[in-house]
């Protein structure tokens, strides 16, 4: 009997890589679990990571350093305010400070690095094209391109074994989304969303993240079991 392949799966802790990874497990892959501490200020969401990857029976979990606040440029990397308005989604038309320079290329690149290296051909990822706050690297077209780039860039892509980046959540409202986490079995509070934590490990309920979370819920009409500081 042949051992069930390997995935490398990006999982931050927040709701969207929760389902990811458990799609990756229900395709019929064994889990390689990717975190990456990059001194976000929302830290409590590898925790989370650490009990997803745990719960999914993750082969292994490796819970990579990489300190983007060297770099700065974002709400979460710098000592910029996350917005707490409603604004900066993707209904406006702009890229909101949230956004992380780089960042799903970033994680990408390593979650590819780490398949080579472990003889997996295949990568998840939990990006979302419908209900998210317009950042560039959630779009299709970048998974694509990405795809494209892996084969050129390594080795097994280059010796006619190329990569796949599954992005399953793609096309999904967050609504569908709550509603593949139940589907699945999954403990949706396990996940943690909120970009700024209130005292207490309370989801603030005023970040784009959190108001996102809670339409989910609501529009999915499942129990919200997160606990918010503020009621979205």
């Amino acid at each position: 009997m042949h051992e069930q392949p390997l995935a490398v799966v990006l999982v931050s802790g927040g709701l969207d890589s929760m389902v990811a990874a458990a799609r990756a497990r229900e395709d019929g892959f064994r889990v390689l679990a990717l975190s990456v501490d990059y001194n976000q200020r929302h830290q409590v969401e590898l925790a989370a990571a650490r009990r997803i990857a745990t719960a999914l029976g993750a082969v292994r979990h490796v819970v990579l350093p990489l300190d983007l606040t060297a770099f700065g440029g974002s709400a979460l990397t710098a000592a910029i305010d996350v917005p707490k308005d409603g604004a900066g989604t993707a209904e406006d038309g702009g890229i909101p400070v949230t956004y992380v320079p780089a960042r799903n290329t970033i994680f990408l690149s390593l979650a590819l690095g780490w398949a080579e290296a472990a003889g997996a051909r295949d990568l998840y990822i939990g990006v979302n094209a419908l209900d998210y706050s317009g950042y560039p690297d959630c779009r299709p077209e970048f998974i694509a391109a990405f795809e494209g780039l892996a084969e050129l860039a390594t080795k097994a892509g280059v010796e006619g074994e190329p990569f796949r980046i599954h992005a399953p959540l793609q096309h999904l409202t967050k609504a569908d989304i709550v509603r593949e986490a139940a589907r699945l079995g999954l403990d949706a509070g396990m996940s943690w969303s909120c970009y700024d934590p209130a005292p207490g490990h309370l989801h603030c309920g005023l970040c784009d993240s959190c108001r996102l979370r809670a339409k989910g819920f609501e529009e999915a009409g499942l129990p919200d079991p997160t606990a918010y500081a503020v009621r979205p």
